[in-house]
């Protein structure tokens, strides 16, 4: 588990261990009657929540952007095997930072009464071996306007992850930043790096 899967599972657990003690301390301090109806959720509550459903939405596109990428990996694979020497370790590349983007996990814990979920549920990690390209993944006949189309995937995922530094938690902006730099070096490597 890399550092960024433990503090996340730290931040959860201080998250959950603060939600349980107000809760505590709203059963001991409430007036009226004993009733046990529902109860009207904190502003630090509510802000926590909203936070924790911030960080699951840009973790969820973050990982599903590092999916959509290791899929037209996968599809130019298919498509040109002669190119698997120069695009199988950048393919092994994608596939970590979608495990990394995606291990602090894509759902947050809820504060309302409700329980609801606050987020869709994506699994985390990707797979290791590569899958039957999408249909919507089209790839050029030419292997070298492949690794340009290819190039240009990667730039964009990078910028993508680039602009999301902004609103992300410190911790996880690093990770952004490091896998947004190596989309960069891996777009070098496509377009300017090794003849195909």
């Amino acid at each position: 588990m890399t550092t960024t899967g433990r503090r996340a599972l730290l931040r959860a657990g201080a998250l959950a261990g603060a939600v349980a003690g107000t809760t505590a301390l709203a059963g001991c301090t409430a007036s009226g009657g004993g009733g046990g109806g529902t109860r009207k959720p904190s502003a630090a509550e509510l802000e926590a929540e909203r936070v924790a459903r911030a960080e699951a939405a840009l973790r969820l596109r973050s990982v599903t952007a590092s999916r959509d990428l290791l899929e037209r990996y996968d599809a130019a694979l298919a498509a040109h095997p002669a190119l698997a020497r120069r695009l199988t370790p950048l393919r092994r590349s994608v596939a970590a930072h979608a495990t990394a983007l995606g291990e602090g996990g894509t759902t947050a814990p809820s504060a309302t009464a409700s329980g609801s979920p606050a987020a869709a549920t994506a699994p985390s990690g990707s797979p290791a071996t590569p899958a039957a390209p999408s249909a919507r993944a089209r790839v050029p006949a030419d292997p070298r306007a492949a690794l340009t189309e290819l190039a240009a995937a990667e730039r964009a995922t990078s910028d993508q992850y680039t602009k999301a530094l902004v609103t992300a938690p410190s911790e996880y902006a690093r990770l952004l930043a490091s896998v947004a730099a190596a989309g960069a070096a891996h777009a070098y490597l496509l377009t300017e790096g090794a003849p195909a």
